[in-house]
């Protein structure tokens, strides 16, 4: 049966995806993860400043959600590889537009805070 979703009441499920889609690193890695699948390292390497803590559950709950899947070895040691699941690759355009956006309109948007911060003072 369909449900009919409503992001604006305040029990929706959305929330939880949205405040998953929300997290810095979770853009990142579904950005990262466009185009290839990665090794843990490789993408702990790419993105710095995620802990090896904080990437294993950010890619436990994407996996869970269904963005990404995991890739299992059996090599020694264990190769691990993540990729984008069908689901996950519907974001592809989007989260690019938002990871790529920041580094495109940096200036501006620190320019405004400046602006901001000299109103309140």
């Amino acid at each position: 049966m369909q449900f009919a979703y409503d992001v604006y009441q305040e029990n929706c499920p959305t929330r939880l995806v949205l405040d998953r889609l929300g997290d810095k690193w979770a853009l990142l890695i579904l950005d990262r993860l466009d185009g290839e699948p990665v090794r843990f390292n490789h993408l702990r390497r790419d993105i710095t400043g995620i802990s090896q803590k904080v990437l294993s559950q950010t890619l436990k709950k994407l996996e869970r959600d269904g963005l990404i899947s995991r890739t299992v070895f059996p090599t020694v040691p264990v190769t691990v590889e993540y990729a984008l699941t069908p689901l996950g690759r519907t974001l592809t355009e989007t989260v690019n537009l938002l990871t790529h956006w920041a580094e495109v309109h940096m200036d501006t948007v620190i320019a405004a805070q400046q602006a901001y911060d000299a109103r309140s003072v």
